[in-house]
């Protein structure tokens, strides 16, 4: 009895082993995760400093991703590791180009208005404006003390100093009226508050033998302070009013009518 013969299938031949192709394959994977560490130290630093570009390079990776999954063909491995090179080299130019563009300035703080004041008066051409902010206490009773002597005061004294009892800047007005200055020179939100007042008011007329008792400051008074100054007769010249003085576009501080608070 004749028995039917089988027939087997081919076995199917998978790809023979290339040593070279692998060889080659890893040598550029290994020159790509090289040049992808430093281009990924290269791009940190310039996400860091612009965060802008990580959106734009992740854009341009996903571009690069959905491109690829498009593709029907089957990509070799040569492809594939000239790609990411490019696409690294590429990238490593973008990140370089972004650290040595420089950051751009912050923007000044806008100036107060006493600033722009002060600077518009120097600007002017008054030659009476110094910096106040720029004075040190003791530069600032000689400020002081030289817009007495520039108005016309005589017998103008610098007194400041350890046991002065509140007097800075002791003068004679032109109508023959003694004048005792207190100086203030501060700075930012600092005022000049109700308890300096009270010290300076209680030595300024009863010690000092003032007919007139000034308190000058680079900055402002409290509401207190003033209310306080008003009641003793203390005259109070605040920033604005020391700028006025400056340029000789405000009568003196001592004049007639001068015992309310200069706002």
């Amino acid at each position: 009895m004749t028995m039917p013969e089988r027939r087997t299938r081919p076995l199917h031949r998978g790809r023979r082993f290339d040593l070279r192709a692998t060889a080659v394959f890893f040598a550029l994977l290994a020159t790509a995760l090289i040049a992808g560490g430093f281009a990924a130290r290269a791009l940190a630093e310039a996400v860091q400093r612009r965060p802008v570009w990580g959106v734009v390079l992740l854009c341009v990776a996903a571009a690069l991703v959905l491109a690829r999954g498009r593709r029907r063909r089957r990509p070799s491995a040569a492809r594939i590791a000239r790609r990411t090179g490019e696409a690294l080299e590429q990238a490593t130019a973008t990140a370089l180009d972004a650290l040595d563009t420089p950051a751009p300035a912050p923007l000044a703080a806008p100036a107060p208005a006493e600033r722009y004041a002060e600077e518009a008066l120097r600007a002017a051409g008054a030659p009476g404006v110094p910096d106040y902010d720029a004075l040190s206490p003791e530069e600032f009773e000689e400020a002081i003390a030289a817009l007495c002597v520039r108005d016309g005061c005589s017998d103008v004294r610098v007194v400041g100093g350890a046991g002065d009892l509140g007097a800075d800047v002791v003068a004679v007005s032109p109508e023959g009226r003694r004048l005792v200055v207190q100086c203030k020179r501060y700075g930012g939100d600092n005022k000049v508050g109700s308890q300096d007042l009270q010290r300076f008011g209680g030595t300024c007329f009863t010690v000092h033998e003032a007919d007139v008792a000034l308190v000058v400051t680079t900055g402002e008074f409290t509401a207190p302070a003033a209310e306080y100054a008003e009641q003793c007769g203390i005259v109070c010249v605040d920033r604005r009013g020391l700028l006025a003085w400056s340029a000789g576009s405000a009568p003196v501080p001592w004049a007639a009518g001068a015992g309310e608070a200069h706002a």
